[in-house]
């Protein structure tokens, strides 16, 4: 005797999936380097931890994502998780490219990675691996230095900001 919990004719249209993807709270990371002298950013829902040894994070971005290309040529990038209060910086890093960085305090660090000063949680990495995953590419980074603070982080549920409660 078979139990079939999903109907065999779903339909897995795009905004279904986003639909149903969004029930999944997230955190959201910044990841940005400097470029060409100006910094270069992104805001991602899909950061996860990944390995101890060696030292691994990752995110997903877009396939048709036109700041990839250019971030991806930094030697380090700078990750951030976001505190509860950037929902409106988290917003200016998915709007236009000229305004991004517009009245964020950030920091530089040698090897050009940038992180936002108030970020919970903020890394050096380096590009370790990208994998390429349907509409969108895996990028796994290595950590080469971090530092983290005490704070609630910014979570993106249902398409929409928020904080945690407790």
């Amino acid at each position: 005797m078979s139990i079939s919990v999903f109907p065999t004719n779903q339909d897995l249209d795009p905004a279904r999936l986003r639909e149903a993807f969004g029930i999944f709270p997230s955190g959201v990371v910044a990841v940005a380097a400097e470029v060409d002298g100006a910094p270069v950013g992104l805001a991602a829902s899909s950061f996860t931890s990944v390995s101890l040894d060696p030292p691994l994070v990752s995110f997903s971005v877009a396939n048709t994502s036109k700041t990839w290309p250019q971030l991806r040529r930094a030697g380090h990038l700078g990750v951030t998780v976001l505190a509860d209060h950037h929902g409106q910086v988290c917003r200016q890093l998915a709007g236009p490219v000229e305004d991004r960085f517009t009245s964020v305090p950030i920091s530089v660090t040698g090897d050009g990675a940038v992180v936002l000063d108030e970020g919970l949680a903020r890394f050096d990495c380096s590009i370790y691996r990208e994998v390429e995953a349907g509409d969108h590419t895996i990028v796994l980074l290595e950590l080469h230095a971090v530092e983290h603070a005490v704070g609630q982080p910014l979570v993106f549920h249902r398409s929409a900001f928020g904080r945690l409660v407790g």
